[in-house]
C-alpha cells in the first residue's frame, strides 16, 4: 500500500511540474466576441505563447482597462467567473497594427503605417473613423480588430495604445474547433 501511494505522489508531482511549466511558456484563451471575425469567431480557443518579441501582424491578448459586464460574465465557464471577481477587466484579442515608433493615420477606411498604405486581406469590415498618431511611443502597440466596425480598440480612447506588459501572449495556434485547429493568421 505505501509503495502505491508513493507511486501516485510521484505521477501528482510529474504532473504538477508538467502543468506549471506549459503555463510559464504558455496560456489558453477563449474568443468571447465578433471584434476579430472572420479570423476569429466566438468560442475558438487559442494557445497563447507568452512572450515579448512581437512583430506587426500579431493576434495578441492583453489586459484591458474595460470592465466585464453582466452580459459577458454569462459567457464564462465556472472557473473563470471565479478569477472575473477578483479581477473583472476584459482582455481582449486584437492584431498589432502599430509598433512602437511608427506613426498610425486611419482615414477614409484607409490605414497608413509610416505613411505607406497597410494591405489587409484579413479585416472583416471596413475601417471606420480617424486616427492620427504621429509616433507610438516605446514599449506601445497600436491594435485592431479584424471586424473594424464592431472592434472596440486602439482607436477608441477606451483602449489607447497598449503597454507591453499588458500583454498577455500572441497567438500561435487554434485548439477548438478541431475542424479549424493549426495555426492563425
Amino acid at each position: 500500500m505505501k509503495k502505491e501511494l508513493l507511486e501516485w505522489l510521484k505521477a501528482f508531482i510529474v504532473a504538477l511540474v508538467v502543468v506549471l511549466t506549459i503555463n510559464i511558456f504558455v496560456t489558453p484563451t477563449t474568443v468571447f466576441s465578433i471584434s476579430m471575425n472572420p479570423t476569429l469567431v466566438e468560442g475558438d480557443v487559442l494557445l497563447l505563447q507568452k512572450s515579448n518579441n512581437f512583430k506587426r501582424g500579431d493576434i495578441v491578448s492583453f489586459k484591458s482597462d474595460l470592465v466585464l459586464r453582466a452580459s459577458d460574465l454569462e459567457k464564462l465557464n465556472p472557473i473563470q467567473k471565479i478569477i472575473a471577481k477578483k479581477v473583472p477587466n476584459k482582455n481582449l484579442i486584437k492584431r498589432i497594427i502599430g509598433m512602437p515608433g511608427d506613426s498610425i493615420l486611419i482615414e477614409n477606411a484607409e490605414v497608413f503605417v509610416n505613411g505607406e498604405k497597410l494591405e489587409e486581406v484579413y479585416i472583416g469590415s471596413e475601417t471606420i473613423g480617424f486616427t492620427f498618431i504621429e509616433e507610438i511611443p516605446e514599449n506601445q502597440y497600436f491594435l485592431m480588430g479584424d471586424n473594424r466596425s464592431h472592434s472596440t480598440d486602439s482607436r477608441s480612447p477606451l483602449v489607447g495604445t497598449i503597454s507591453e506588459d499588458k500583454i498577455i501572449g500572441k497567438s500561435v495556434l487554434r485548439l477548438f474547433p478541431i475542424s479549424k485547429a493549426g495555426t492563425v493568421e
